[in-house]
């Protein structure tokens, strides 16, 4: 029976051996994050600034020019056309018109821009939200992505110890701010469906990191003088083939949901790809090395609790 195999048995990968140039890449890429949240900031969707989307179908080859005319006249807010799909497919942004705060703002832009369109065009799909509405959803955002991140690590903590815990927590940040990087640099919407999947992140990272863990608690009980180096770069190439083969298998089904989604869900489809492949990456060479730095406990529950190192003969 032919049975494939991304990652060969008993790898012997140096892992450890490259920690510095990782660490110093991903301090790089939380660093970078920062600076564009202050520069360049997000492309916020309506969900986080306000405003009324409007999906509709033409009956021939969407003459956007045209569209962009007749809306403009309305004077309903920015207009902002795109055309997605096929030629008759067009997406329709109209940001919350200035000086109306009033919760029904988006509903009067629907009624005028139905007014206006008529019977000519279908529409598929009509979104609204006030301002007010907005600015709680981005303290909920925040707040939801804050807690995950705590609880996450009161569960290492509980399971394992603070120091395993705390490499789980940096690994999550880093994933979080790595995929915040690439939206605040090519301004991608960041929109409701993006938090939806920077929270799926956390919980993927998370668990590909406490799989590894577990690998690596095993072989602190298992090889007590074994350098702490040398089990780590061990229970990575045991637990390599595992994480090859979670991530391609889940990045198959999202390349899928990406081609052939659709546009309403391509935010969503391409922050998981993206997150899938950094929490590959922090799994091994961000969790680790802070295990190398601050050391870890050799075994439990024996009343002998020896501190491992990352220094021969431990």
């Amino acid at each position: 029976m032919f049975r494939l195999k991304l990652v060969p048995d008993n790898t012997k990968i140096p892992f450890v051996s490259v920690r510095y140039w990782a660490v110093g890449f991903s301090l790089a890429v939380v660093i970078a994050a920062v600076v564009m949240i202050f520069v360049k900031g997000f492309n916020f969707g309506i969900d986080f600034k306000g405003g009324t989307v409007i999906e509709i179908q033409t009956q021939q080859p969407a003459d956007l020019t045209n569209l962009r005319t007749r809306l403009n006249a309305l004077n309903v807010g920015e207009i902002q056309l795109q055309r997605f799909g096929d030629d008759r497919d067009v997406l329709i942004r109209v940001g919350t018109p200035k000086g109306d705060i009033s919760d029904n703002a988006g509903e009067k832009v629907v009624q005028k821009v139905k007014t206006e369109l008529g019977n000519e065009v279908t529409y598929r799909r009509i979104e609204s939200v006030g301002p007010q509405v907005s600015g709680e959803l981005i303290k909920a955002a925040t707040t939801a992505v804050l807690v995950s991140v705590f609880a996450m690590f009161a569960y290492i903590w509980f399971r394992f110890e603070w120091q395993f815990g705390l490499g789980a927590v940096v690994a999550i940040v880093h994933d979080v701010m790595a995929t915040i990087l690439v939206f605040s640099v090519f301004q991608l919407e960041f929109n409701l469906t993006t938090i939806a999947a920077l929270l799926t992140i956390v919980g993927y990272s998370m668990n590909d990191t406490v799989v590894v863990y577990d690998r690596m608690r095993e072989n602190l009980r298992k090889y007590k003088k074994m350098d702490l180096g040398e089990l780590i770069d061990l229970s990575l190439n045991e637990t390599l083939s595992r994480t090859l083969m979670t991530s391609t298998t889940t990045l198959l089904a999202l390349l899928s949901l990406f081609i052939f989604g659709g546009e309403v869900i391509r935010s969503f489809t391409f922050a998981m790809i993206f997150g899938i492949l950094i929490g590959t990456y922090s799994s091994i060479y961000v969790a680790a090395p802070v295990l190398m730095a601050i050391g870890i406990t050799r075994e439990w529950g024996t009343g002998q609790l020896t501190r491992a190192k990352a220094n021969p003969g431990n």
